[in-house]
């Protein structure tokens, strides 16, 4: 069987133009995932809400993003693809307005469920356009283009929030949306057209049963990954209560697609193997990826004492990696046989996890320098072919509902990781903490030698006895919880390697592709 032969619809204006102007909608989306989580703290504090609160900001927007990904192209058909974009440009930017004039919690996650509703649409809408816009020996580096915004953006987001947020305000990490939002519309305004099956498409009357369930299984998700961790996960009754909401919600959203004639979101698409593969390749790399993401500027700023700004510098060089990967996989997707391509980026982010797992409290800001840079090189190695090959024997038909689902197991992944690993960080804490305490006995000479090292230079400096030694002990113990969570972080950079060198027999799993067929989304 080869690749679905798509076509393009050749465009009267410069493609690179549409590239550009669909690419700011999702580089400001994808920037806005990031974007806030530095700027919580002071969200919390400025309105009057506890931190645990203060995490719904970015909760209401996840669920609302996920709700709409995958629901996107029923709505392009029936309204049109560029009005619906021009729509969720329009609502992303006046609720990202709304999000920094806030003055109270229950405000900004109302703008902050607007804004993610807005948002959700952007990434496979702006994929679809750009498929359709290159012809197929184009698209490789069209892609690549377009993966390079929203692989930076990651990156660039707690960078730019934490100076954005120390500099002005956290609002203006909102703000910053409205000048990009306003410039988004003026060039798809200008350049974006639709193809003649999305004038002529008739989807049919509008499944609300189906997208009803698929708000409520996937809010129960991201509820119970958010605050599984914080509620001690199934021993917490109302986490039991929401897991068989999200089993049979779940189930019944299955039904419901599989019966429909048109459904909101359809699911016979998984057919095709290369695009049930690298569903499951992209998952689990999500995962990954958002991991890594989540874990390094935790670990400058919990164990070094950086703050949120050098947290966000000392990751920044990921992006370094991707900008280089990028023109050079953009060039070889049409040469070579993709799977190598996915293959190599997986190996190579798993090398990097495993550098990562050597880190120690004495490194410095740039210690990490390489891996990083390497880490960004391999994600991009991974996205464009991935999407490449997971797309490639798809029709123009199928690209949009297909797209949305791509991004929403994308997403899935990723917020599963981020619960998995902080998980990880939290639990085996303690075990660490119990292993490594059982060398700091009181009788052991070593031990002693150290507290009447510590007595006789507090001693030197003023203290008492009595308060020399109670400092003594007290400082041993905060050397035990730091090297405690020090082995958690260690233990998820290993997991996380693990996982993508388990990915790689499953890439060969996929047919092979080289170059041909559409391109279905990076980030």
């Amino acid at each position: 069987m080869t690749p679905a032969q798509t076509t393009h619809n050749a465009p009267t204006v410069n493609p690179w133009l549409i590239a550009l102007a669909v690419m700011l909608a999702t580089f400001m989306e994808v920037l806005d995932t990031s974007i806030a989580a530095v700027a919580l703290p002071y969200i919390a504090g400025s309105l009057s809400a506890s931190n645990d609160e203060a995490t719904w900001v970015l909760t209401s927007y996840l669920v609302a993003n996920a709700v709409v990904l995958p629901a996107s192209s029923w709505f392009s058909l029936r309204f049109g693809r560029k009005r619906f974009l021009l729509f969720c440009i329009f609502l992303f930017t006046a609720s990202s307005f709304a999000c920094g004039a806030a003055t109270s919690l229950g405000m900004i996650l109302l703008a902050r469920a607007l804004q993610g509703a807005g948002g959700g649409a952007l990434q496979p809408l702006s994929q679809s356009i750009l498929l359709e816009t290159f012809p197929p020996q184009k698209r490789g580096m069209a892609m690549a283009v377009f993966a390079l915004g929203v692989v930076v953006a990651p990156v660039l987001g707690p960078t730019l929030g934490g100076w954005l947020t120390d500099t002005y305000s956290w609002r203006w990490a909102f703000y910053i949306n409205i000048p990009v939002g306003a410039f988004a519309v003026f060039m798809i305004s200008r350049y974006v057209e639709d193809p003649p099956y999305i004038k002529n498409a008739h989807p049919g009357k509008f499944d609300g049963w189906g997208l009803g369930l698929l708000a409520v299984w996937l809010g129960c998700l991201q509820i119970i990954l958010d605050k599984g961790q914080e509620d001690d996960w199934f021993g917490a009754t109302w986490i039991r209560w929401a897991a068989a909401v999200l089993v049979v919600s779940f189930v019944a959203f299955l039904i419901r697609e599989f019966r429909h004639d048109k459904p909101l979101v359809d699911l016979r698409v998984f057919r095709h193997r290369n695009f049930a593969m690298g569903c499951l390749l992209i998952g689990l790399f999500g995962a990954a990826i958002y991991g890594l993401i989540t874990l390094l500027p935790l670990f400058y700023q919990e164990l070094m004492g950086y703050t949120a700004l050098a947290a966000g510098w000392a990751v920044s060089p990921r992006g370094i990696g991707a900008i280089l990967a990028m023109p050079m996989i953009g060039y070889l997707t049409a040469k070579i046989d993709n799977r190598l391509l996915i293959a190599f980026g997986f190996c190579l982010f798993a090398a990097t996890s495993i550098g990562f797992s050597h880190v120690n409290l004495s490194i410095g800001q740039w210690s990490l320098l390489w891996p990083v840079v390497l880490s960004g090189f391999g994600s991009g190695c991974v996205f464009v072919p991935l999407s490449t090959t997971t797309m490639a024997f798809l029709k123009n038909e199928e690209i949009g509902n297909a797209s949305g689902l791509y991004n929403l197991m994308r997403n899935i992944g990723g917020s599963i990781g981020i619960s998995i690993v902080n998980t990880i960080v939290a639990r085996h804490e303690q075990l660490h903490r119990n292993e490594l305490a059982a060398s700091l006995a009181p009788g052991r000479p070593e031990v002693r030698g150290a507290v009447a090292g510590i007595q006789q230079y507090l001693g030197a400096q003023g203290s008492s006895p009595a308060t020399a030694t109670q400092q003594a002990y007290g400082l041993l113990d905060h050397a035990l919880n730091a090297q405690s969570r020090l082995w958690s972080y260690v233990d998820d950079f290993r997991y996380m390697a693990l996982v993508c060198f388990a990915c790689v027999p499953i890439v060969f799993a996929l047919k092979k592709s080289v170059g041909r067929g559409p391109a279905g989304g990076a980030h």
